[in-house]
């Protein structure tokens, strides 16, 4: 049996409140001039005082070694093997932003991007705000190509989503961006005999797509990657008995959420805008996943400052998430993205459960990196941390006699 399988069986209802916050990226490595991680650099007295009154660790996301992306690394974070579930990056932006996915269709995560002498100088396009990717949308709207329908919407910034729906689509088809500057963009390819002419319309779509962007001073190209269809995955809500709701600022982690059966909350922009809608919905329902975007984007920027203040932003506001007495807090992040390698790493991440059944660790200093690996959780998976929710939410029977 799986995990999953034996959380299921075991599973039973309860009244506890269980809380799940990830500061996306949140693990880093210590800076060269102050030899501390930007957690360890941050001011956090609410999280150094939780973390020596209650449970800390160090979680692999995945398998050690391997650098995830963000939807395996929340897969696990919801306690699912992110193995046995592939879920393309296009899907979760085309579930997030509301699109009508339906299983035959095939959806892409699109990034705008700059390109200079044929090679990408900056994979973001500066972070260029929503409108102008919403009009830069419009404008790819117009391309058209014979037998497929293809629908293309912002997301967020530089991301977008595009949709494509027709005969003999494939999802087999390789990714478009390098995932690197001072690289050319690549050209899709078939990944199997019968997406041939999947891989034919994107390259074509894409060479459309720099002629009408060619004159735009930042995001005159764009970079696909993540080609996939809607997984068959089971319900978060149908295998633990949560009801269960998400409060996410970006489209992808909402539609990640949705598609194992969370229900949608406001977010607002802030974090304190999320805090007043889980204020709001608190009676409602059993597990809230909060994600805070921040310190992810700070990270792949190499801004090691801003993701430092990023955190502290989150531990001066902590009190009133505390105020409404979780059973259950879990604060970690999905993967580490240090501010030196300016990009997700295979990195463990620090995990904070906080809980009245939690053994505490009064033996450290606070939260982060260099504490969490003498802390009371001990290593774990990230995958692990599910069970260890329920549990502390005593939503768990006993195994066997």
């Amino acid at each position: 049996m799986t995990n999953v399988e034996i959380l299921q069986q075991l599973a039973v209802p309860a009244d506890t409140k269980l809380v799940l916050l990830v500061l996306d990226g949140l693990g880093g490595l210590p800076g060269e001039e102050s030899g501390r991680t930007e957690l360890e650099s941050a001011r956090t007295p609410n999280l150094d005082r939780l973390a020596r009154q209650h449970s800390v660790g160090l979680a692999t996301p995945l398998i050690p070694g391997v650098t995830p992306g963000s939807a395996p690394a929340h897969l696990a974070l919801f306690g699912y093997d992110a193995f046995r579930y592939p879920i393309g990056r296009g899907v979760l932006s085309a579930v997030g932003v509301g699109l009508d996915l339906q299983p035959a269709d095939v959806a892409t995560r699109v990034n705008f991007a700059t390109m200079q002498d044929g090679v990408i100088t900056d994979r973001r396009a500066g972070r260029i705000p929503t409108e102008e990717a919403e009009r830069l949308c419009r404008a790819l709207s117009a391309i058209k190509i014979e037998g497929v329908d293809i629908t293309v919407k912002a997301e967020m910034q530089h991301r977008a989503v595009i949709v494509w729906r027709g005969e003999g689509l494939s999802a087999a088809v390789s990714d478009t961006d390098p995932q690197k500057t001072g690289a050319a963009p690549l050209p899709a390819r078939a990944l199997e005999p019968g997406a041939q002419r999947m891989a034919d319309i994107v390259n074509r779509f894409v060479a459309e797509a720099n002629r009408l962007l060619a004159g735009e001073p930042r995001a005159n190209t764009i970079l696909l990657r993540g080609f996939g269809r809607l997984p068959d995955i089971p319900k978060i809500t149908d295998l633990y008995r949560l009801r269960a709701a998400v409060i996410a600022a970006y489209p992808m982690y909402r539609g990640l959420a949705k598609l194992v059966g969370m229900e949608e909350l406001p977010a607002g922009e802030t974090f304190k805008d999320q805090l007043e809608s889980l204020k709001r919905a608190w009676h409602d329902y059993d597990y809230f996943f909060l994600h805070v975007k921040g310190t992810d984007a700070a990270g792949e920027d190499g801004d090691f400052a801003r993701k430092a203040a990023v955190i502290e932003e989150v531990d001066g506001l902590l009190p009133e998430l505390l105020a409404l007495s979780p059973d259950v807090l879990v604060i970690t992040g999905d993967h580490s993205t240090p501010s030196r390698l300016k990009a997700h790493s295979w990195h463990p991440v620090p995990v904070l459960l906080a809980s009245r059944w939690a053994r505490p660790n009064p033996w450290i200093e606070g939260f982060g990196e260099s504490d969490a690996v003498r802390g009371s959780l001990g290593p774990i998976r990230s995958q692990d941390l599910m069970g260890l929710m329920l549990a502390h939410g005593l939503r768990l029977q006993k195994f066997g006699a």
